[in-house]
C-alpha cells in the first residue's frame, strides 16, 4: 500500500463551522469533508473547500459510491470524484463498505452485504475499478449494519482483511461502528479489532451512538462513549501512525466541545501507547 501513514488528530467539517476555519487557526491536523458535498464545481462550497484547503491537510469521505453495487460504480460520479480528487490533493480519499444504488435507484442510506465469496469479487472489482479511475489507492470503511446475513463464507473482519489484500485498498477503522455492529449481532468486538489488518488502517473514525427499540444506531448525533474510548485504546497500540478523528453529523455542538473531545483522543490514545511500551 502507498498511502503514507499520517499521525495526527482531526475533526469532520460542517457548516456550522465553516466561518471559524476560515477565520480562525484552529488546533487540528487535517479535517474531514462529505466528498459530495463539494463534487459540484463551482459556488461557495467548493469555495470554502478551496480556502480550507490553504490552511490544512483535507480527506475527502464518501458516502455513496456504492462500492458493493452489482450494478457496478457510476462513472460520472468517479469523473466527477477525480476531477474534486485532482484540485484538492487530498490526504485520503474513502468510502463505506456498503452499497446504496440499483437500477438506477439510490436509497441515500449505506446497505450492508453479505460476507460471501461471490460478494468479495463483486467489491473487489468495484474498488479496483474506482482506483483505476481515481488513480491512487482508497480507505475503505466498515460499516454499521443492523442485519446479519446467513450462512457467510467469513466474518466481517475476515472480509476486510482479504478486500485489503487483494485490492491494495486501505482501512478507514470506525472504531463506533464496530461498537455498534459487534452489540447489535452479538459479536466480541476485541476479536473484531484483533482480526482487522492493523497495517492497513490508515484512518480511524470515532463518534456516538443511539439506542433504538431494539438496536444500536450509528447516529453520530452523541460523544464518544466510554465504550468506544475502551475499543479506541485497545486498537491504538496494534496500529502504525494513524489518523484519528471525531465524527459529528447532527445535534452538532459548538467547536469548542469538538476540540475538547479532540483532545481526550490525544490522550487515550498516549495512555494507550504508555501502557502498552
Amino acid at each position: 500500500m502507498t498511502i503514507a501513514p499520517f499521525s495526527s488528530f482531526g475533526l469532520g467539517l460542517r457548516k456550522p463551522h465553516y466561518a471559524e476555519f476560515l477565520d480562525t487557526r484552529i488546533a487540528v491536523d487535517f479535517v474531514e469533508v462529505i466528498s459530495e458535498n463539494f463534487m459540484i464545481d463551482g459556488g461557495r462550497p467548493r469555495h470554502i473547500l478551496r480556502d480550507v484547503r490553504a490552511h490544512y491537510p483535507v480527506a475527502l469521505h464518501g458516502v455513496s459510491m456504492s462500492i458493493g453495487s452489482a450494478d457496478g460504480l457510476d462513472g460520472a460520479y468517479l469523473a466527477r470524484l477525480r476531477a474534486l480528487v485532482e484540485e484538492i490533493e487530498p490526504l485520503f480519499v474513502s468510502d463505506h463498505l456498503s452499497w446504496s444504488r440499483i437500477e438506477g435507484f439510490s436509497s441515500h442510506d449505506l446497505l450492508p452485504l453479505p460476507y460471501t465469496r461471490e460478494a468479495l469479487d463483486l467489491v473487489c472489482a468495484n474498488i479496483a475499478r474506482a482506483q483505476d479511475a481515481l488513480g491512487r489507492e482508497m480507505l475503505i470503511e466498515n460499516p454499521s449494519t443492523y442485519i446479519d446475513f446467513t450462512p457467510a463464507d467469513m466474518t466481517e473482519w475476515q472480509f476486510l482483511d482479504a478486500m485489503c489484500a487483494r485490492t491494495g485498498c486501505g482501512l478507514l477503522l470506525d472504531v463506533n461502528n464496530v461498537f455498534v455492529s459487534t452489540t447489535n449481532h452479538g459479536y466480541d468486538p476485541i476479536a473484531y479489532l484483533d482480526g482487522v489488518p492493523h497495517a492497513r488502517v490508515r484512518q480511524i473514525h470515532l463518534a456516538g451512538h443511539s439506542m433504538g427499540k431494539e438496536l444500536l444506531i450509528d447516529t453520530h448525533d452523541q460523544p464518544v462513549p466510554a465504550p468506544v474510548w475502551d475499543l479506541y485504546a485497545h486498537v491504538v497500540p496494534k496500529l502504525g501512525p494513524v489518523a484519528t478523528m471525531i465524527e459529528r453529523d447532527d445535534a452538532i455542538p459548538p467547536l469548542a466541545e469538538l476540540l475538547a473531545e479532540l483532545d481526550t483522543a490525544r490522550a487515550v490514545a498516549r495512555g494507550a501507547m504508555r501502557e502498552a511500551a
